[in-house]
């Protein structure tokens, strides 16, 4: 180890294990979940258990039954609720679980009589109190899409829920209501209407305010999350962004990756010497870090114990997608996290391309082939364009997306020609034989971000759909050739997730796990565009970099991965469009863009 990085030779793969979650909040939250069930259960089967202090009910007011039913319905309906936030520990869930056991154990008591039920509630409610310090966890970063989702959700469940109630007291209903029937007395129910069913005795006033509970539920838990002030997740001040240039400018060659820490969705955390960060976005709880720490390697240690001292401090699951091997053996290292291999970074030197060979004989047919027919190439770093083609250029990339969602985290800058921005590198394709459309003669663009003083690291791919195929390969080799000129050594290409899986699966003597394996990952392809991207940069004779992902347990890969998802925008939680309230930018920012290569095949 020299520099204050382990050394390849000494590296011996691990398998740490992170720390396992609190047991006391798990245990508690799972008491939590089956106390929820029981007031559920009291509400809506008032008579699943036979009262054995029948007689106190006559002392009781005509009308307190049905409250009471409701009562309990709605509080186990929010402690279900609260099971997952008291399993991550957050404050805000153990306060109103404190707030609500007692009132479902007094509307058992108060509706069934029963003594059990109380003792559940109290059973919980003591070692709540007792293990208060454990609940410190803060708040975490929320938008306007919850009450969406919080909507359909709990509108789904109180349907379900409703049809049960009405249900459940068959022996009490007055001739034979049809599903149909049923289900318009529930919806009535939950907007406090009087629905078609009617039931014999005050069993009706049980249902209706049982029903109008679990609409006032709904109604109350969505306009809350609609209307509460929104804590997105933190962007980057322009002093944040300073400095992180000032580290970049020092040690930016280090990771191809660095530039892309100035997104301005992410978030930073500093070393205590402020001369090393991790940059990061917190997606469904999980904040995800992207790429190597940024800065001195010998201050990596403390932007990474400031970066999960944050993690713990909301009870978010830490994980790191696409960080080199260097700095994934820092990660375990620091924290005890495991790190997997996530697929290979295609980097090129500049100085050894040629087109030249039988290797290269389709990609240079594909380039001569285009050149002929009229396409010229442009490479220029981004301060040499005038603001007019700048702006040609974006309008561009957005008309040429192809998709409603932009799409990009770990390896897209998202905005092109930023006045910051200077360095960056831009390819773009001309054919001035076509009659001029909205963007002039451009027919493809590339932009690269730099990587250190003398390489770049590949950010955006884009071409017009009626353009000759091969306009990507037409522009990378005209990004290489022109590289020497640019002072650049060396180019960043696309990232081929899992190649060394479909390497090694299409090989003479692959074993059957390992045919499965790629077998399932050429399926996925279909959508993802795993082996498509892997055969593109295999083109370009590169060598592979591995990338790694760091987590904390085996259990949080499914989360992780669907966070990672949401993160580069290939699912998309938000709220329809024509319901998003547009925030001003806290600074200007250009055009957004997806992630880098998505488009390359």
């Amino acid at each position: 180890m020299s520099g204050g990085v382990p050394s390849r030779a000494g590296r011996t793969r691990r398998v740490l294990r992170g720390p396992s979650p609190e047991a006391v909040p798990a245990l508690i939250a799972r008491a939590c979940t089956l106390v929820g069930l029981l007031d559920v259960a009291a509400g809506v089967f008032p008579r699943f258990r036979h009262s054995r202090m029948h007689a106190m009910a006559e002392v009781l007011p005509g009308s307190f039954g049905p409250f009471a039913a409701a009562l309990s319905l709605s509080a186990g309906v929010l402690l279900l609720l609260l099971a997952h936030g008291l399993r991550r520990r957050k404050r805000r869930a153990w306060r109103a679980a404190v707030l609500l056991l007692p009132a479902g154990a007094a509307a058992q008591f108060a509706y069934r009589h029963s003594v059990i039920g109380v003792v559940i509630s109290a059973a919980l409610l003591l070692p709540l109190l007792r293990h208060r310090d454990e609940f410190a966890a803060l708040p975490d970063p929320r938008s306007r899409w919850r009450a969406l989702a919080n909507f359909v959700l709990m509108g789904a469940g109180s349907l379900v829920l409703g049809l049960v109630i009405v249900s459940v007291h068959e022996d009490r209903m007055i001739g034979d209501p049809s599903l149909a029937d049923r289900i318009s007395h529930v919806l009535y129910g939950l907007v406090g209407f009087e629905g078609p069913v009617d039931y014999a005795g005050p069993t009706s006033w049980t249902v209706a305010f049982s029903l109008g509970a679990l609409g006032w539920l709904t109604a109350v838990t969505t306009v809350y999350l609609a209307f509460r002030p929104e804590h997105p997740a933190a962007r980057l001040t322009e002093d944040d962004e300073t400095r992180l240039r000032a580290l970049l400018e020092r040690h930016g060659g280090r990771d191809s990756l660095g530039h892309f820490a100035l997104r301005r969705d992410k978030a930073v955390v500093f070393s205590p010497s402020g001369k090393a960060a991790v940059t990061y976005r917190v997606v469904s709880g999980v904040m995800l870090a992207s790429g190597d720490p940024i800065g001195d390697v010998e201050a990596w240690p403390g932007a990474i114990e400031r970066f999960m001292d944050e993690a713990r401090a909301h009870s978010w699951t830490p994980a790191v997608m696409g960080c080199s091997e260097t700095g994934g053996e820092v990660w375990t290292r620091e924290t005890g996290l495991d790190a997997l291999e996530l697929g290979d970074e295609a980097v090129v030197d500049a100085a050894d391309f040629s087109l030249s060979g039988r290797a290269m004989r389709n990609v240079r047919q594909m380039v001569k082939r285009i050149e002929r027919a009229g396409y010229e190439t442009r490479v220029r770093r981004i301060r040499d364009l005038g603001e007019g083609e700048l702006e040609r250029i974006r309008r561009a990339a957005e008309d040429w997306r192809g998709t409603d969602t932009e799409r990009g985290f770990s390896m897209a800058l998202g905005r092109i020609g930023d006045p910051s921005d200077g360095d960056c590198l831009i390819a773009t394709a001309h054919k001035a034989d076509d009659p001029p459309g909205p963007y002039g003669d451009l027919k493809a663009v590339l932009h690269f971000v730099p990587w250190g003083t003398d390489g770049v690291s590949l950010d955006l791919m884009r071409r017009d759909r009626a353009a000759d195929p091969g306009m990507n390969e037409l522009l990378i080799v005209a990004a290489l050739q022109a590289a020497p000129r640019l002072g650049i050594e060396r180019i960043s290409l696309n990232f081929a997730m899992f190649r060394s899986a479909l390497a090694r699966g299409e090989k003479i003597g692959a074993g059957p796990v390992l045919r499965a394996w790629r077998g399932l990952l050429v399926f996925l392809s279909r959508w993802f565009q795993i082996e498509s991207l892997y055969k593109f940069n295999a083109k370009f004779r590169p060598r592979w970099e591995p990338r790694f992902v760091v987590y904390a347990s085996s259990r949080d890969l499914p989360r992780i991965g669907f966070a990672a998802m949401q993160a580069e925008g290939f699912v998309n939680l938000a709220l329809p469009r024509i319901l998003r309230r547009r925030a001003p930018s806290p600074r200007p920012c250009a055009h957004a863009v997806p992630e880098r290569g998505v488009r390359a095949a």
